[in-house]
């Protein structure tokens, strides 16, 4: 992300304008390009999924939740929510 001066960009009016309620100080302005989901550009996304799969089919062949905290490094409550909602989601 790139700083830049309003006062350089921004014409006279919306420069006076912007002031009006954030004078003198910083300003984030979102993109107005196509914003990616959480994830998917890191990968973090697609890792997330393939893990909470895992988990699914361990539990649906009968693994046991205990084992499966032990296995993902997650906790109980943890695993029981990614089944809860794999299950949800199945049945929509």
């Amino acid at each position: 992300m790139e700083y830049l001066n309003a006062a350089d960009v921004l014409p006279k009016e919306l420069l006076n304008e912007l002031s009006a309620y954030v004078s003198g100080q910083l300003l984030y302005v979102p993109s107005v390009n196509c914003k990616k989901s959480w994830g998917s550009k890191s990968g973090s996304k697609q890792y997330y999924e393939q893990r909470n799969r895992m988990i699914i089919d361990s539990y649906l062949k009968g693994v046991k939740i205990d084992e499966l905290c032990e296995r993902f490094h997650l906790s109980y409550d943890t695993i029981r929510k990614i089944i809860k909602r794999q299950t949800y989601r199945a049945l929509s």
